[in-house]
C-alpha cells in the first residue's frame, strides 16, 4: 500500500510540474504572438510599436480585444486583416490622447516666468522656433501660443514665434487643426484668457485666427522621422514614458540634435534624463525642464612660437668669459657633462664630479671609458641616436644603486649642440635627481590604486543605485501610464454618465407625463404585470375602491379586498394574456368605497411591447 501511495504522489507532482510548464510555455507563446502582431501592424499600416513598453502596450491591445470579444493575438490579427475600420479603433485605444490646456499649472508658470525671459534674451529679434512633440488634439501647442502671447504680446508673437505640433494620430491632428474645443476643455483657463484667445461658436470655442496661423500641425513619428531642427524650445510631455529604455535614448539623441545651443527641453512629470548630464543642464528637476549645453569645445590654444635672434658679441676678455662660464657651470645644481663631436669629455661640473666620482683629470678622456657612460643606463647609443636624429633624447627614471639597497632615480637629458654653421659641436648630458619625486610618485600610485579600488566599489554601488533609480523611474512611468489610462477611462465613464443622466431625465419626463395622463382619466385604470401584481393604480381607481396607489403597489390583484369580485375577472384577464388581444367588457356587481352597490364595466387590454401584463379599465355604469 505504501508503494502504491508513493506512485500516486509522484503522479500528482508530475501533473503539477507539467501544469507549471504549460503556463510558462503559454506565456512565451503569448509574447511571440504579440511580437508577430506588432510586426504585422508595422508592415501592413506603417505603425511601428516595437519600441513601446510591452507591459502597457499589451494592456492596451488586450483592452481592445476584450471589446471585440477576442482572446488570442493571432485571432485578433485575422480580424484586422478582414476589417479596415478595426485598425482605427485599435490605434485610438493604443494612442492615449490625454491632454489639456496648461496641464500641471505650476510647470507652465515656471516656463512663462523663468524659461521664456531667458530664451527671449538669448534671441533678441530672432525667430523663435518651438516644437510640441506628441501634441495630441492641440491643447498643448495652443497653450504654448498663449504663453508666448502673454510674454511677448500678441502682435510680436504673430511675427516671431513659430510652433510645430506633431503626433502620429491623424484623428487627433484633425481635431487640432480645427482649433475648436468644447467649454469643458477650457475650464483650466481663466475667464480672462478664454475671452482673450477664444471666440464662441455655438456651444464651442475657436482659437483666435491670427495666432492659429503660427501653429503648424503635421504627422511625425519621433522614433523614426527626422527631427525638426534649430529649435529654441522642445516640449514633449508624458510621451517618453511609453517607450522602452533603448528607444528613449534614441529619441533623446534626436532631441539633442534638434535643439540649438542653450535651447530648452520640457518633459513630463514622470520623465527624466538619467544619463545625459554631459549634454543637458538641469534647469528645474521638479518641473522636468532641461537646457542643452554648448556643442564641441573650441580648438586648443596654440602658442605662437618665439623666434630668437643670434648675434655676435665682440669678445674683449676671452679668459675672463671662460672663467665666468666655468663658475656658472659649477654652480648649476644638477650634474652636467659635455663631450665634443669626437666623444671626448670637455666639461664636467662640480655636481657631476661629486655624484659620479669624477675629477678634472677625466676631462679629455673618451666618454666611453667612464663608468657613467653605461651606468645607470647605456648612454653611448643614446648619444649617437640624438646626434643622428638631431633631437633631444630623454631617459626617465633610470635606477642607480648607491651602496647597499639604496636606489637613486635619475632623469637624463641628452642634447646635441649645433654651431652657427649647422655643424655638430658636441653633446650636453644633464642629470636630474628624481629620487624623492619618484618615491612620492610610487606612494601616490599606491594611494591611487587604493583610491581606484575604493572608487570601483563606489562605482559599483553607484551603478546599483542607478539601476534602482531606473527601476523606480520605470515604475513611475508605468504608474503615470496607468494613471492616464484611468483618466481616459474616467472621461469615457463621464461621457456615459452624462448620457445616462440625459436618458434618466427623459424617462422621468415620460413617467411624469404618463402619470399625468393616467391621473386625468376619470375611469379606474389598473396595470398588472405578468405575476398579476399591481404596477399602476390611478386616481380613478382610488375614487372607486378607496385604496391609495402605495397601498396596493406590488400586491396580488386577485387577492385584494376592495369590494370588487376580482375572481369574476380572472377568465377575461387570462384570455387577454393568452390571445394578446383586448377582452371584455365584463359587467360585475361591486361595492364602491362609499358602500354603495354599483355595476362596473371592466375591459382588459394587453400591454404593448411587454411579454406579460395587462391594463384594466373600470367604469361605473349608470343605474337604469
Amino acid at each position: 500500500m505504501a508503494a502504491d501511495r508513493g506512485d500516486e504522489e509522484a503522479t500528482e507532482n508530475g501533473e503539477v510540474l507539467e501544469n507549471k510548464g504549460d503556463g510558462k510555455a503559454e506565456a512565451v507563446k503569448d509574447s511571440e504572438d504579440l511580437e508577430e502582431l506588432l510586426r504585422f501592424l508595422r508592415d501592413a499600416r506603417g505603425f511601428d510599436f516595437t519600441g513601446y513598453k510591452r507591459s502597457s502596450l499589451a494592456r492596451r491591445i488586450q483592452k481592445r480585444m476584450r471589446d471585440v470579444q477576442i482572446t488570442g493575438y493571432m485571432d485578433y490579427r485575422d480580424l484586422l486583416e478582414t476589417s479596415a475600420d478595426e485598425f482605427r479603433y485599435l490605434f485610438n485605444t493604443i494612442l492615449i490622447n490625454v491632454t489639456g490646456f496648461f496641464r500641471d499649472p505650476d510647470t507652465w508658470s515656471y516656463l512663462q516666468g523663468e524659461v521664456l525671459p531667458e530664451l527671449l534674451e538669448d534671441n533678441p529679434g530672432d525667430e523663435i522656433r518651438v516644437w510640441s512633440a506628441g501634441c495630441s488634439s492641440g491643447e498643448e501647442a495652443y497653450s504654448l501660443a498663449i504663453v508666448f502671447a502673454e510674454t511677448l504680446g500678441t502682435e510680436e508673437t504673430a511675427k516671431r514665434v513659430k510652433i510645430y505640433g506633431t503626433d502620429v494620430d491623424e484623428d487627433a491632428l484633425q481635431s487640432a487643426r480645427s482649433a475648436v474645443y468644447p467649454a469643458k476643455a477650457l475650464e483650466p483657463l481663466s475667464a480672462e484668457l478664454r475671452e482673450k484667445y477664444f471666440e464662441r461658436s455655438g456651444t464651442n470655442f475657436v482659437f483666435r485666427p491670427d495666432l492659429r496661423r503660427r501653429v503648424i500641425f503635421g504627422r511625425h513619428d519621433i522614433t523614426r522621422d527626422a527631427p525638426i531642427s534649430r529649435l529654441d524650445l522642445l516640449v514633449c510631455r508624458n510621451v517618453l514614458m511609453y517607450f522602452n529604455v533603448e528607444t528613449q535614448a534614441q529619441i533623446i539623441d534626436r532631441f539633442h540634435f534638434a535643439l540649438r545651443e542653450h535651447g530648452y527641453l520640457f518633459l513630463g512629470k514622470a520623465e527624466m534624463l538619467l544619463s545625459d548630464s554631459g549634454r543637458f543642464d538641469v534647469s528645474s528637476m521638479r518641473r522636468r525642464v532641461f537646457k542643452r549645453r554648448e556643442g564641441s569645445a573650441s580648438p586648443p590654444h596654440q602658442p605662437v612660437p618665439v623666434r630668437f635672434e643670434t648675434g655676435t658679441v665682440e669678445m674683449r676678455d676671452v679668459s675672463r668669459k671662460r672663467m665666468l662660464r666655468d663658475l656658472v657651470l659649477d654652480a648649476t645644481p644638477n650634474p652636467k657633462i659635455v663631450i665634443d663631436a669626437d666623444g671626448a669629455v670637455v666639461l664636467i661640473n662640480g655636481q657631476a664630479r661629486a655624484q659620479f666620482a669624477l675629477t678634472n683629470h677625466d676631462v679629455g678622456r673618451p666618454f666611453r671609458d667612464l663608468e657613467v657612460s653605461y651606468r645607470p643606463t647605456e648612454l653611448r647609443s643614446l648619444i649617437e641616436r640624438a646626434n643622428t636624429e638631431r633631437r633631444t633624447v630623454r631617459v626617465s627614471g633610470a635606477e642607480r644603486r648607491v651602496g647597499g639597497d639604496e636606489v637613486q632615480y635619475l632623469d637624463i637629458l641628452i642634447q646635441p649642440l649645433w654651431g652657427l654653421d649647422g655643424e655638430l659641436m658636441g653633446t650636453a648630458i644633464n642629470f636630474t635627481d628624481t629620487t624623492l619625486l619618484t618615491r612620492l610618485q610610487h606612494e601616490l600610485n599606491t594611494h591611487r590604486e587604493d583610491l581606484e579600488t575604493a572608487h570601483e566599489e563606489l562605482q559599483s554601488t553607484n551603478e546599483e543605485l542607478e539601476t534602482t533609480n531606473e527601476e523606480l523611474q520605470s515604475s513611475i512611468e508605468e504608474l503615470e501610464t496607468t494613471n492616464e489610462e484611468l483618466q481616459s477611462g474616467n472621461e469615457e465613464l463621464e461621457t456615459m454618465n452624462e448620457e445616462m443622466q440625459t436618458r434618466s431625465a427623459e424617462l422621468e419626463e415620460a413617467r411624469s407625463f404618463l402619470e399625468g395622463v393616467l391621473s386625468s382619466v376619470a375611469a379606474g385604470v389598473v396595470v398588472l404585470d405578468g405575476d398579476m401584481k399591481v404596477r399602476s393604480w390611478n386616481r380613478g381607481a382610488e375614487d372607486l375602491w378607496g385604496l391609495r396607489a402605495d397601498e396596493v403597489h406590488q400586491q396580488p390583484f386577485f387577492g385584494l379586498d376592495i369590494g370588487l369580485p376580482t375572481s369574476q375577472l380572472r377568465d377575461a384577464v387570462n384570455e387577454c394574456l393568452t390571445d394578446r388581444q383586448r377582452s371584455g367588457p365584463v359587467q360585475v356587481e361591486a361595492v364602491n368605497r362609499r358602500g354603495r352597490t354599483i355595476t362596473v364595466s371592466v375591459s382588459c387590454s394587453p400591454l404593448e411591447r411587454q411579454a406579460d401584463g395587462v391594463v384594466l379599465l373600470m367604469e361605473e355604469l349608470p343605474r337604469t
